[in-house]
């Protein structure tokens, strides 16, 4: 069947710092009747691909040996067109932080600054506030890290600038990966992810649509938990509400939530070791969908090395041909 066969990767060890495009050879052209062509388009999404092994102990390994990855969407096999890494695909990456966290943050800055100087030569990074209202930008993307990690201030600490949903920061923030190509894309969100209008992650509407917009992005959003004023002293249940919020976020655009029980953490630096290894291990997985309808589509990234795990979008919205 047109466009069906599954990429084969057997025996292929994926080199995670510095491996080069994988272009996957496609069967030979072949002129099918113009009744029997099928409709496709092409879809970026960011994975990040690790070893189970890994996860688990925290340790970096230097070869990945991933075996056969499949892509389905809307549980039908789609043509992966290539996988591109670290060193063939810039990193474009919006830090978002919430300014009515509490001043414990401040003690985090340094931390924050020092992850944007050590991105990789060519990233272009943002930096923004999470305020009411609208979001405060000290930085549009740019090259220049060192100005961007500069770009970071204190926190107001203040409720009086507290948003009604930080997610409705992310939504605003997304809008301006729009003149960015397609790759790599990641926003960093320190926030304590509590959503005024309904605290509860099934059912906040910004919440929603910030996934929404996310996945249509091929945006990976990785959080960060940090307590604010109304979840510094807060019941438990309001606190889990809000980091599920986060969890929710992080796992349905392909990226990951960090939290340190329900305070505030004291260090950031376990966080970043982390981070830095799933962003060293992220790709962009560009496949032909055979699916035109407007609406949801559930995509599936797999492997068929049992030891592989990989994070991924858990779908996306299609607009349609414009």
């Amino acid at each position: 069947m047109f466009f069906s066969r599954l990429l084969k990767l057997n025996a292929l060890f994926l080199l995670i710092i510095s491996l080069p495009i994988l272009s996957f050879p496609q069967e030979k052209e072949q002129k099918p009747k113009k009744e029997n062509q099928q409709k496709v388009r092409t879809m970026t999404i960011p994975v990040s691909i690790f070893s189970k092994k890994e996860l688990k102990e925290n340790q970096a390994e230097e070869f990945l040996q991933a075996g056969e990855i499949i892509v389905r969407e809307d549980n039908e096999p789609q043509t992966i067109l290539s996988i591109r890494s670290v060193t063939n695909t810039p990193l474009h990456i919006a830090v978002l932080i919430q300014d009515n966290l509490t001043a414990n943050i401040n003690l985090q800055l340094e931390e924050i600054k020092t992850f944007i100087r050590k991105l990789p030569p060519e990233s272009r990074v943002m930096v923004a506030y999470l305020r009411s209202g609208s979001i405060q930008i000290r930085q549009k993307f740019s090259t220049d890290l060192e100005k961007a990690a500069g770009s970071i201030r204190i926190v107001t600490g203040s409720s009086s600038f507290a948003p009604n949903s930080p997610y409705e920061g992310v939504e605003e923030t997304l809008e301006r990966f729009d003149a960015l190509p397609t790759g790599r894309r990641a926003i960093l969100l320190v926030s304590d992810g509590l959503d005024l209008t309904n605290p509860s992650p099934t059912q906040s509407l910004e919440l929603d649509q910030a996934i929404l917009k996310a996945q249509r992005q091929s945006v990976a959003i990785y959080s960060f938990y940090s307590s604010a004023t109304l979840t510094e002293n807060g019941n438990s249940n309001l606190i889990l509400n809000a980091q599920g919020s986060l969890n929710r976020l992080s796992e349905e655009t392909g990226g990951r939530a960090f939290f340190q029980g329900t305070f505030a953490p004291i260090n950031f630096q376990p966080f970043f070791r982390d981070l830095n290894m799933a962003l060293n291990r992220q790709f962009a997985l560009t496949f032909l969908s055979t699916h035109m309808k407007k609406g949801y589509h559930k995509v599936q990234v797999l492997s068929t090395n049992s030891e592989v795990k990989i994070e991924h979008p858990k779908g996306y919205y299609y607009r349609g041909n414009k």
